[in-house]
């Protein structure tokens, strides 16, 4: 019994090495939030820790339907791991899901109509706490214009400048934002997210998730060890009982 513990402690620490505990995401670049219609393609991914994550898929609804990138008409085209979108809705939004219905969080897109004069560069996908961001406001043409950035509906203040930088960023920061011209451009609104790094206890959560799923295999493994074990030594006193037998007999036919 003591080699068969020894035996199944290997087997589920190779298996817990193996084993991935972060999150599926869905990966953006480039990584804004609002375009003008037509102006450039969009790269979306499914991964985990920075991999490609096999078996999800990059999904949309539109219409009350939910479409799988590259299946469904005018919804992108397949390039490799990636889902290319051309995006023309005003309002696209996207997320990624695996066959068993598991799914990403989602990321929204704002498209712009030719009447619109500047777009704000802000990041679609969440912000991790403590990092830096850059906000700019951009005409169509692709330049960079000096703007008024509001944050949460505020003008923080009053004169124009080429971008705003945000330093050290906290859940505070969190909230709407957008940019305005002295030529009367003015961009909408887009939510800035922000996400502090897992706490040890959620790997750990996700860590006994797994070794929930595995533990059958493991159980299962011990029982078969035993059982073959048990087997072996019924097989081995049957046939020590054999040979006696064999002698018994030949000892009284001689």
């Amino acid at each position: 019994m003591k080699y068969v513990s020894v035996s199944l402690a290997g087997v589920c620490v190779l298996l817990v090495s193996a084993l991935t505990v972060s999150a599926v995401s869905l990966s953006v670049s480039p990584n804004l939030q609002q375009f003008f219609r037509g102006s450039s393609s969009v790269y979306l991914s499914c991964v985990d820790d920075g991999q490609t994550a096999d078996g999800w898929t990059v999904k949309r609804t539109r219409g009350g339907l939910t479409e799988d990138c590259g299946a469904a008409p005018g919804f992108g085209r397949l390039l490799g791991s990636y889902c290319v979108v051309d995006l023309s809705a005003p309002i696209e939004t996207f997320w990624c899901e695996d066959s068993s219905g598991q799914q990403s969080d989602r990321v929204s897109f704002s498209v712009q109509s030719d009447t619109t004069g500047v777009i704000l560069e802000i990041p679609a996908l969440p912000v991790r706490t403590g990092s830096d961001v850059i906000l700019r406001c951009r005409q169509r043409n692709g330049a960079t214009v000096a703007a008024y950035f509001f944050i949460k509906g505020h003008e923080p203040e009053n004169k124009t400048k080429p971008e705003h930088i945000i330093t050290n960023i906290t859940q505070a920061d969190e909230g709407l934002y957008s940019c305005s011209t002295d030529q009367g451009g003015n961009s909408p609104n887009s939510s800035l997210r922000v996400r502090a790094p897992p706490p040890p206890c959620q790997f750990v959560l996700r860590l006994f998730s797994h070794l929930v799923v595995f533990s059958p295999y493991c159980i299962s493994t011990a029982v078969s060890m035993e059982m073959t074990q048990r087997d072996g030594g019924a097989q081995g006193l049957d046939e020590e009982c054999d040979d006696v037998t064999a002698d018994v007999t030949t000892e009284h036919d001689f």
